[in-house]
């Protein structure tokens, strides 16, 4: 962790302090034992005492007859009191009553979505002139479907591994690998210039692929850690916007620098510009990183973020999963996200075939389109992630959004053969207002259900989810174009997408389909924040 400037606070002024409620009198002062402490920036007061049946460890209570177990139904009770929390000592350490949102927060966000962009580019890259990497290394249509395939298998093994990670060595250090190792992706593919050397294109693009798994969980535990109450969704949005971003000039650039040619020499040339743009760029962004991002504020942004301070770390790490599946509401979303953002890892794979079938020799409009479904589902997510800070209607946009995504799919699989371009633009941009503009709405729900548990495991559990589904709907639909056309492929995504759409939008009796949802809004952060209202101040730059 990087160490604060101790005169920070002198220079920003005097922030203000939320005062502890007045003590419980049936709760008895008993001695603290010195050699335990909740959080290791912080200290007890010696006004401060817990009941004698009180454990530090989250699944006792906090509070006579209140049970913190994070699982419980109750959950607005499962919080610490904020009596409980640490006040300012003599020591002068921090004090988690003081809830301060830091200016650095937006430069943390914006680098941590560069690095993600430059990473989600080199996914579609390959993808998006599928064709022309098909003739110059001279494989399958299909070997190079497992070139952003890849991208998606490597994260099912390798989730937990980081998601421990992550708790262990915080923020920082998982950003400093994830840049690092897509840098040195970029580079390794600079080895494969040559047709028959496929099998190093393949290496970098596997290295990139272990990077994604250090970028994917981050948006939601960087929102909840550097913002307020009022800004997590929407940085939560920008955060998943740099990926999107990434995947939109995927689809522009590479058709634009790699035009179709039948001259290897020449096709070798301009992959080779693509390939050092690339890797100067995930350079830099990897020196950005490390100028630029810290672990945490040197205060809580927010009351939530305060009292999770506050709780001691599981000594195993498979309780929070095994707490996180024993929650019917986070089941059911993992199960929805996985084949919402399946279909569209699926659908961005095979457009450039898509197209290319039904409009022969337009493979820089094939990458347009994607890039007007990328670039409408960034405005959708960028929407929906301002619109959930303002109403917090978790529940009704996910139904509203999913529905509307499998709307625009069913009109997307009719125009899309009806020989007029100008027509499937609008209607894949349509579809990608809302199918793209989902992702956020998943990371941040999956939060509020789930809190206090780990944003990292369950944004990491959506993601396992949406690679799981992505492989099978990838494969099938490949196959399914290959030998019946676009059409049905299409329609087999739609199938799928109407099966979310019933999930997320029925009661457990399926007696309604848009009155009630079986994901029900326990949006346990929000009561955290509500429970304990916050005195919000602006940290310095640096803060």
């Amino acid at each position: 962790m990087v160490n604060e400037d101790p005169n920070l606070e002198e220079r920003d002024g005097t922030p203000e302090q939320q005062s502890a409620p007045p003590a419980d009198p049936s709760i008895s002062a008993i001695p603290t034992d010195p050699s335990v402490s909740t959080h290791p920036s912080v200290s007890a007061h010696p006004s401060v005492s817990a009941h004698p049946s009180v454990s530090a460890h989250p699944s006792v209570s906090f509070h006579p007859s209140v049970s913190a177990n994070p699982s419980s139904s109750a959950f607005p009770s499962t919080l610490a009191h904020p009596g409980d929390l640490t006040q300012p000592s003599s020591l002068g350490r921090e004090d988690l009553s003081i809830i301060r949102v830091s200016r650095r927060r937006w430069a943390v966000v914006l680098v941590f979505s560069c690095y993600s962009m430059c990473n989600a580019f080199q996914w579609i890259q390959y993808g998006s002139i599928n064709n022309i990497f098909k003739y110059f290394y001279g494989v399958s249509a299909f070997a190079i479907d497992w070139l952003s395939m890849v991208y998606m298998l490597t994260y099912i093994p390798l989730l937990l591994p980081v998601a421990w990670l992550l708790e262990k060595f915080g923020l920082r250090n998982i950003a400093l690998t994830g840049s690092a190792l897509n840098c040195l992706g970029a580079w390794v593919k600079l080895g494969s210039l040559k047709p028959h050397l496929f099998p190093v294109t393949m290496l970098g693009q596997v290295i990139c692929s272990v990077a994604q798994v250090f970028i994917l969980g981050m948006p939601s535990r960087i929102a909840s850690v550097w913002f307020g109450a009022n800004e997590v969704s929407t940085a939560c949005s920008i955060a998943v916007f740099g990926n999107q971003l990434g995947i939109a000039i995927g689809f522009l650039v590479p058709p634009v620098l790699v035009p179709n040619s039948k001259d290897k020499d020449k096709l070798a040339y301009d992959i080779s510009i693509m390939f050092y743009l690339i890797a100067g760029i995930a350079t830099l962004l990897f020196i950005l990183v490390i100028i630029v991002f810290k672990e945490k504020p040197k205060h809580p942004p927010s009351r939530a973020q305060s009292l999770s301070y506050s709780l001691v770390p599981e000594a195993s790490y498979l309780n929070p999963i095994i707490r996180l599946f024993k929650n019917l509401n986070f089941k059911l979303l993992v199960i929805t996200y996985g084949l919402n953002t399946g279909a569209f890892y699926a659908l961005s794979t095979l457009l450039n075939r898509m197209v290319i079938l039904n409009y022969p020799g337009e493979e820089v409009n094939a990458g347009r389109i994607g890039l007007t479904i990328v670039i409408a589902g960034m405005f959708g997510a960028m929407i929906s992630g301002i619109w959930l800070d303002r109403s917090k209607t978790y529940k009704e946009t996910t139904l509203v959004v999913y529905v509307m995504t499998l709307v625009g799919m069913v009109v997307y699989t009719l125009t899309l053969s009806l020989q007029h371009l100008w027509v499937v633009f609008i209607t894949a941009g349509t579809m990608g207002f809302f199918m793209t503009g989902y992702l956020p709405l998943g990371f941040e729900f999956a939060v509020e259900l789930t809190y206090p548990e780990s944003e990292g495991i369950s944004s990491g559990l959506l993601n396992v989810s949406a690679q799981v589904f992505g492989i099978i709907f990838t494969i099938s639909q490949g196959q399914i174009i290959e030998n019946y056309g676009t059409m049905p492929g299409n329609i087999f995504l739609c199938v799928f997408l109407a099966l979310g759409a019933a999930l997320t939008g029925c009661d457990t009796n399926l007696h309604s389909c848009l009155t009630l949802a079986l994901i029900k809004a326990d949006l346990r952060r929000q009561k955290a924040n509500m429970e304990f209202p916050e005195n919000v101040c602006t940290g310095s730059l640096l803060g």
